[in-house]
């Protein structure tokens, strides 16, 4: 398993360092590059550990022999948030440098992110005012917090999400989010609640198919022209992904 992280994390070093411009300028070059730093912290999501402190106690147990500096906390911390448009680009990269970039499938779905469980939490919760009531159909239940909305190809290769209030409505936030991603000439597979979701913008050779109902879905509206196995899902043409709210 070692051998397995150490070849994946090379491979995906030499990657995001041809995709990164060459820094330039004046004063000291770095002692550990933007892309040795976006793949430590690629290397930090792979092992599991969201604490900085005790990844970077582990990296230099582990991964010392791969980069020639790890950094301090502080300047890991500092340089993470800065790289912050670097490391989207770099996911968007990798995700169109996968196999299933190209794949002819997409799968779309939304599942629910519970953030509090009572009532005094929810008053509590710093996402008081943000996060909001849902019902979500699988589990028979309603819940406060988010859904997650997520675009992937069949391979699981996240191709976009978005991430948004419990309450808001699926077919509105599907389509927000697909219109960011290009789909034409793709067929997305999605459940029947997101029938509609793009009636306005969907291109003429993209379509989709919704096997089943699920989570949240609700029956396609009276006079839609849509039935639950046939509807049409929104799409751009541009070679991008997209991240919350955005691409991958």
């Amino acid at each position: 398993m070692h051998a397995q992280l150490d070849d994946l994390l090379t491979a995906t070093y030499v990657l995001v360092d041809d995709f990164l411009p060459k820094r330039r300028g004046p004063g000291r070059p770095p002692r550990i590059t933007d892309a040795e730093l976006i793949t430590l912290a690629i290397a930090q999501v792979f092992i599991g550990l969201p604490n900085h402190r005790q990844f970077l106690a582990l990296a230099g147990y582990r991964l010392s022999h791969l980069f020639a500096y790890l950094p301090r906390q502080s300047g890991y911390n500092k340089r993470l948030r800065a790289l912050t448009p670097q490391i989207e680009r770099a996911i968007n990269y990798l995700a169109f440098c996968s196999p299933g970039w190209c794949d002819q499938l997409r799968l779309l779905d939304s599942t629910p992110v519970p953030c509090a469980a009572s009532r005094e939490t929810v008053r509590r919760s710093e996402f008081a005012g943000i996060a909001a009531y849902g019902y979500c159909r699988s589990h028979s239940r309603y819940f406060w917090g988010f859904r997650l909305y997520l675009l992937c190809a069949s391979d699981g290769t996240p191709i976009a999400f978005e991430l948004a209030p419990a309450n808001a409505p699926e077919r509105e936030v599907a389509r927000e989010m697909l219109e960011r991603v290009p789909l034409a000439g793709l067929t997305v597979i999605a459940d029947k609640g997101f029938a509609g979701a793009s009636s306005a913008t969907a291109p003429a050779h993209s379509r989709a198919c919704a096997p089943a109902s699920g989570c949240g879905s609700s029956p396609s509206p009276p006079g839609s022209g849509i039935t639950p196995r046939s509807v049409n899902l929104a799409g751009a043409s541009a070679p991008m992904a997209t991240n919350s709210g955005s691409t991958i």
